[in-house]
C-alpha cells in the first residue's frame, strides 16, 4: 500500500513537472491538474510564481481571475498567490463523458493591463459505480433457438471515463448462458446460449449480472436477468446486416428519410409478419428527433438535427413477429451528423478601459475581445478585424479567439475627441458568416496646448486725458483644450510692478483698462506684456505684447516767456523799416501740430508794427523818424498752436521812442493788461555806449571762433536729412510732420526687443532758418571736456538737419541697434537731438537757441550718453551748439544768460 502512495506521488510530480516545461516552451498557457472531488483549500498551484508576478503586486494591480461559464470552483490567496479549491468539483457534472475536462480561468491585472490564460484539468477519480438503467431485465427465447444463440442485453453505463469507465461483466453461475464481453464500442453486451433450453424442465431462469470498472477501487453494480422459454415460433426475425453506418447533415427538413431497414423471418403465417420498432436502450431525446415506421422500416428525421447538439446517434432497432411467443431481431442503426456552417460567430467585449487619455503611449490596452463559433473545422475558424483601418487602434491576438484592442499611434484630443470603432468578424465556411460588435472609445483631455493669441503683439491708440478706469482693449487667448485645461486666466507680468499704476487686466475676460488719466507730456508708451494661463494640472503659459501709444490732445495752451526784471525797451528816432525791435519767446508742452505756434499782432497795433509768424520777431514796416502817438506804445501779440481747437496766449511788448541820442530797450513781457516804460535815467548814454562796445567786442571773437570751427566741419554743415520710411500724416507750405511708433519718453514693461518699428519722428519745416518753433527746452552749457565722440552743431539748425553717422562713428552695426536696445540720453536736456534707428544717422529733432542758454560760458555743449544692452555698454557724445549772427546789435541788447 505504501508503494502504491509512492507512486502515485511520483507520477503527479512528473506530470507537473511536464507540463510546467511544456508551459514554458509552448504557447504559454499555464497548466494545472487537479483530481476531481477535491476538498476545499486543496493546493493546485503557486499562479503568482508561475506568472511572473510578485506577491506584493497583486492587490494594487487589481488581480482578478474569471471562470468563463463555471462558477468559482478555484480560488487565489492574493496573500501568498496560491490557486486553491475554493469549491467541490464534480467531473462527470461538469464535462460529462468528455475525455478532457478542463477550467479556463483568465487572470487579469491592471498598471498595466495585461491577461493570462490558465487551464486547470479535471483528472477523474473511480467515484461512480456502474449503474444499470433497471434492477432487472427480461428476456424471452424460444425453446427451438439453436446454440449457439446470441441475445443483446442493456449494459451498464458508468459516468467516469478512461479506465475508471472501462466495464467487465460476470454472470452468475448456471450450465445455459454464458455473457459476451464487449469488445467495441458500439457493440452491445449480449448474452450467449451454450446450451439448448428445455422449457419442460426449466421455464425461467434467474441470473445476476455483475459489472465492474477498472478503477482503483473497483467498483461493481449488478441487475437481476429474468429469461422466460418460450415454446413454438423459433425463428426469429434476421437483419441483412448488424450494423448500419450512415451520414447526414444537420439542420434537414422534418419528414426526410434516413434508412429503410429491412428484416425477414422464415417462418410463415403470423409468425412471419414484422413489425419494427426503437429498442428500449434508445435515449427519449433520440425518439424525438428521428421516428421508425413500424410497418416499412423507415427511419424518418422527426425533429432538428443540430451538428453543435449531438453529432453521432446510436440508434438500436428492434424486429418482432407475431408469433406465439413472438421472436425479435436487432440492428444497430449509426448516424453521424455532418456540420453544416449555420452559425454566425460571436464577439464580446470585455474589460473595456475609457476613456483613455490622450497622452497615452503606443501599446496601450484599450479593451479585452473575445471570439467563438459553435460550428467546427473551417466553419469554426474565424477571422477578426477592426475598422475603420486608418484609426490609432490595432487588434493584437494574445490566445486562440482571444484579442487585444491597442494603441497603435500617438493620440490627439483636439482632433479627434472620440472614435467609434467595430470590431468584425468571419468564419471561413461556405458561405462564409460575419458578426459585429461596436465601441466607441472617448478620449479624455490632457492639458497639452498653451493659451495662444491670435497675434505675437498688439498696438493700441489711446487719447490721453482719459477717464480713470477706461476700456482701452481686449486680449483674448485660445486654448484648445477642455474644461479647466481650457479655463483661461489673464494677468500682467509680475515684474512689471511700474505699470501696476497706469494697466490693469480683467482676469477673466481679458479686458484693459487704464487705471489713471493718461498725459502725453508725460508719458507716450506704455509696452509690456499679458500672460494668459490656463488652470490644467500642470498649467501652461502664453503671453502677448502690448503698446499702448498715448495720442497727444491740444490739452496745452502756449506759455510766453517771461523776463525777470527787465526795462523798458527804448528806439530811437529814426528807426529803418524792418528793424527788429524785439523777440516774442512761447513753449506749448503738446506736441506736433498741437505744439506749433503761430504769432499774430493784434489789429489796433498792425500799423507800423509787424510780427514774424512764426519767428516771434516784432519789426517796423516803415521808416519811424518821429513819435508817433505819444512816445510809448504797448503791442499785443497774440500766440496760437494749431490744435483743434487752437489754444492762445497773449503777450505785451512796450516800447518808448525818443528823438534824442539815448539808448533803446526793448522789453518782452508776458501776457499783462498794459503799463507804460519807465522813463530813462540822464545817465543812460554812458550804459549804452558801454554796452555797445561789449556786444562789438563779443560779437567779433564769436565770428573768429565760428570760423574756424566751420573750417573743420564743414562737411557735416547745413544737410538736411529726414528717414525716407516715416509715415506722412499731414504737410502744409510751411512744412511736414511725420510720424513715429519711437519715442523718448517710453515707459516699457516687456524685457526684450522693443517694438517693431524704429523710425523717429521728424519735421522737416520749409521755414527761413532763422525761425523758431516747437518746444523750446534747456540746455546745460559747460566748458568742453574729454569724450568720446565730439560734433558740432550751428543754432537754429532746421529739422532733420544731417550731424553724423553716430553708429559708424562709435563702431555699431545698424542691424544690431534695435536688438540691442540701443538708447541716448541727454542729461538734463530733452530730445533736441534724435537717431533714426534705420541707419545711425544723428539729426536734429528740435530747433535751439543757443542765446538762450549760453550763460557765462564761450562754448556751449550737450552732453550725451549712448547706452546698448547684450553686452551692457556706454559712450560719451558731445555736441557743440555754435552762434550764428541771428542777433542784431544796433537796437536791440539782451539779457545775459
Amino acid at each position: 500500500m505504501v508503494a502504491w502512495k509512492a507512486h502515485c506521488v511520483m507520477r503527479r510530480l512528473l506530470q507537473l513537472v511536464l507540463f510546467h516545461t511544456a508551459w514554458k516552451m509552448g504557447s504559454g498557457q499555464l497548466h494545472y491538474s487537479v483530481p476531481e472531488e477535491s476538498q476545499h483549500g486543496t493546493f493546485v498551484g503557486r499562479i503568482a510564481q508561475d506568472l511572473g508576478l510578485e506577491v506584493s503586486e497583486l492587490v494594487p494591480r487589481m488581480f482578478r481571475m474569471i471562470s468563463k461559464d463555471h462558477k468559482d470552483y478555484l480560488e487565489v490567496n492574493v496573500q501568498n498567490g496560491i490557486l486553491f479549491v475554493n469549491s467541490r468539483i464534480d467531473r462527470e457534472e461538469l464535462c460529462a463523458k468528455s475525455s478532457v475536462c478542463a477550467i479556463h480561468l483568465e487572470v487579469i491585472v491592471d498598471k498595466p493591463l495585461r491577461i493570462f490564460h490558465v487551464e486547470v484539468e479535471i483528472r477523474d477519480i473511480n467515484d461512480n459505480a456502474p449503474i444499470f438503467s433497471a434492477s432487472e431485465q427480461i428476456l424471452s427465447i424460444a425453446e427451438l433457438i439453436t446454440v449457439p444463440g446470441t441475445f443483446p442485453l442493456e449494459g451498464a453505463s458508468d459516468s467516469d471515463i478512461g479506465s475508471n469507465a472501462q466495464l467487465t461483466y460476470k454472470l452468475s453461475s448456471n450450465e445455459y448462458f454464458t455473457i459476451e464481453q464487449k469488445t467495441d464500442e458500439h457493440k452491445p453486451l449480449a448474452i450467449v446460449l451454450k446450451k439448448p433450453l428445455d422449457r419442460e424442465l426449466t421455464s425461467v431462469h434467474r441470473l445476476l449480472l455483475t459489472a465492474t470498472d477498472g478503477g482503483q477501487p473497483q467498483l461493481t453494480g449488478t441487475v437481476q436477468l429474468v429469461i422466460n422459454v418460450l415454446d413454438a415460433n423459433d425463428n426469429p426475425p434476421v437483419f441483412n446486416q448488424s450494423v448500419y453506418r450512415i451520414r447526414l447533415l444537420e439542420n434537414l427538413a422534418a419528414g426526410t428519410l434516413v434508412i429503410t431497414l429491412n428484416a425477414t423471418d422464415l417462418d410463415e403465417g403470423s409468425n412471419k409478419e414484422i413489425s419494427y420498432s426503437f429498442s428500449n436502450h434508445v435515449p427519449p431525446n433520440f425518439r424525438k428527433i428521428f421516428s421508425i415506421n413500424a410497418n416499412t422500416g423507415e427511419v424518418n428525421v422527426n425533429g432538428n438535427v443540430d451538428f453543435e447538439d449531438i453529432n453521432v446517434f446510436d440508434l438500436q432497432i428492434v424486429a418482432k413477429d407475431k408469433g406465439n411467443p413472438p421472436l425479435s431481431g436487432h440492428c444497430q442503426v449509426i448516424i453521424e451528423v455532418l456540420d453544416v456552417n449555420d452559425n454566425a460567430p460571436e464577439v464580446s467585449v470585455s474589460s473595456l478601459s475609457v476613456p483613455v487619455p490622450e497622452d497615452s503611449p503606443p501599446g496601450t490596452v484599450v479593451a479585452l475581445i473575445s471570439v467563438a463559433d459553435r460550428d467546427s473545422g473551417a466553419n469554426g475558424k474565424i477571422n477578426c478585424s477592426l475598422w475603420p483601418p486608418k484609426f490609432p487602434f490595432k487588434l493584437t491576438s494574445t490566445f486562440k479567439n482571444y484579442y487585444s484592442l491597442v494603441l497603435s499611434e500617438p493620440l490627439d484630443r483636439e482632433q479627434v475627441a472620440e472614435y467609434g470603432l467595430i470590431v468584425k468578424v468571419q468564419d471561413q465556411g461556405d458561405p462564409p458568416l460575419s458578426a459585429s460588435s461596436s465601441l466607441v472609445v472617448p478620449i479624455s483631455d490632457v492639458n497639452d496646448n498653451t493659451p495662444t493669441f491670435p497675434q505675437p503683439s498688439y498696438t493700441i491708440f489711446v487719447k490721453e486725458n482719459n477717464p480713470p478706469g477706461a476700456h482701452i482693449f481686449t486680449v483674448s487667448a485660445s486654448d484648445p483644450d477642455v474644461a479647466e485645461n481650457a479655463l483661461v486666466s489673464y494677468w500682467l507680468d509680475e515684474k512689471q510692478w511700474p505699470l501696476s499704476s497706469y494697466i490693469s487686466v480683467h482676469s477673466e475676460s481679458g479686458k484693459l483698462y487704464a487705471l489713471q488719466p493718461l498725459d502725453y507730456e508725460e508719458l507716450k508708451l506704455l509696452e509690456f506684456q499679458v500672460r494668459a494661463k490656463d488652470a490644467g494640472l500642470p498649467s501652461l503659459c502664453g503671453n502677448v505684447t502690448v503698446q499702448v501709444f498715448v495720442v497727444d490732445e491740444n490739452d496745452n495752451a502756449p506759455v510766453v516767456s517771461r523776463s525777470i526784471e527787465e526795462p523798458s525797451a527804448l528806439l530811437v528816432i529814426p528807426v529803418a523799416s524792418g528793424q527788429v525791435v524785439g523777440k516774442i519767446r512761447a513753449l506749448d508742452a503738446d506736441s506736433g501740430y498741437n505744439a506749433w505756434l503761430r504769432y499774430e499782432l493784434h489789429e489796433a497795433n498792425s500799423g507800423s508794427w509787424r510780427v514774424g509768424l512764426y519767428s516771434g520777431e516784432i519789426s517796423t514796416t516803415r521808416i519811424l523818424d518821429e513819435v508817433e502817438g505819444g512816445s510809448s506804445q504797448n503791442l499785443l501779440v497774440v500766440v496760437k498752436d494749431h490744435g483743434k481747437p487752437p489754444l492762445s496766449a497773449t503777450a505785451t511788448l512796450s516800447l518808448s521812442l525818443m528823438a534824442n541820442t539815448q539808448a533803446i530797450k526793448t522789453d518782452a513781457r508776458l501776457p499783462r493788461t498794459g503799463g507804460n516804460a519807465k522813463p530813462l535815467a540822464d545817465t543812460a548814454n554812458l550804459y549804452l555806449i558801454i554796452a555797445i562796445c561789449s556786444v562789438s567786442s563779443l560779437f567779433l571773437l564769436v565770428i573768429l571762433v565760428y570760423v574756424a570751427l566751420r573750417c573743420q566741419s564743414q562737411d557735416k554743415e547745413a544737410m538736411m536729412y529726414g528717414p525716407g520710411t516715416a509715415t506722412l500724416v499731414c504737410a502744409s507750405e510751411v512744412g511736414s510732420w511725420s510720424y513715429s511708433n519711437r519715442h523718448s519718453h517710453i515707459l516699457a514693461g516687456v524685457s526684450g526687443d522693443p517694438g517693431a518699428k524704429s523710425d523717429l519722428m521728424v519735421f522737416s519745416p520749409n521755414i527761413p532758418a532763422s525761425a523758431e518753433n516747437g518746444k523750446q527746452q534747456d540746455l546745460l552749457c559747460t566748458t568742453t571736456g574729454s569724450s568720446q565722440l565730439h560734433h558740432s552743431l550751428s543754432e537754429k539748425s532746421q529739422l532733420g538737419t544731417f550731424m553724423g553717422c553716430l553708429a559708424q562713428d562709435l563702431g555699431l552695426e545698424v542691424s544690431k541697434l534695435v536688438p540691442q536696445q540701443f538708447q541716448m540720453v541727454s542729461e538734463d536736456h530733452k530730445d533736441y537731438l534724435e537717431v533714426n534707428m534705420q541707419n545711425g544717422i544723428l539729426f536734429v529733432n528740435f530747433p535751439i537757441d543757443r542765446e538762450e542758454h549760453r550763460g557765462q560760458n564761450p562754448i556751449c555743449t550737450i552732453h550725451l550718453e549712448v547706452i546698448l544692452d547684450k553686452p551692457l555698454r556706454v559712450f560719451h557724445v558731445e555736441v557743440e551748439i555754435r552762434d550764428i549772427n541771428d542777433n542784431a546789435s544796433s537796437s536791440l541788447l539782451r539779457n545775459r544768460c
